[in-house]
């Protein structure tokens, strides 16, 4: 009986590359296997005191800054202060802003501050506040430049 030379590689060759994917399956997950168990690298946090304004402004990348008017009544830029900001895609997003000093509060975007203001826009590091009653007054609320 004659055998064919190139049939026999071809199944030598099949067999080899078989067997050494099973080899390397064992090996892995034999490896996986014995590895020790780390240590999560995520730190664990206490709960012992609750989330605050300033907690929340350090965490948005800011704190407390004064305001600067685009245009309108100076009175009026006193009143407000931004904590943070969240900038989302095409008129998303929220603001951190703070009235009359009171705890800061998380605004939408088209939503009222106030009563005589709403939260116009937000971008970057800034939020623009227009007058809720139609009246041509807009105020931007910048955060402060952090100093690293």
């Amino acid at each position: 009986m004659q055998t064919d030379v190139y049939r026999l590689w071809s199944t030598r060759i099949v067999t080899f590359a078989i067997s050494a994917l099973a080899a390397a399956s064992v090996a892995y997950w034999s490896l996986k296997g014995w590895r020790p168990e780390t240590p999560s690298a995520a730190p664990v946090v206490a709960q012992a005191s609750p989330v605050t304004p300033q907690a929340i402004a350090r965490a948005l990348g800011g704190g407390l800054a004064p305001v600067t008017p685009v245009s309108g009544a100076a009175p009026a830029i006193s009143r407000y202060a931004l904590v943070g900001v969240v900038a989302g895609r095409l008129r998303a997003g929220a603001a951190l802003i703070s009235v009359d000093g009171q705890e800061a509060k998380a605004i939408r975007v088209g939503t009222l501050v106030d009563d005589g203001m709403k939260l116009e826009s937000v971008s970057g590091r800034r939020a623009i506040l227009a007058s809720a009653t139609g009246a041509s007054v807009k105020l931007t609320l910048e955060l402060p430049q952090l100093d690293q």
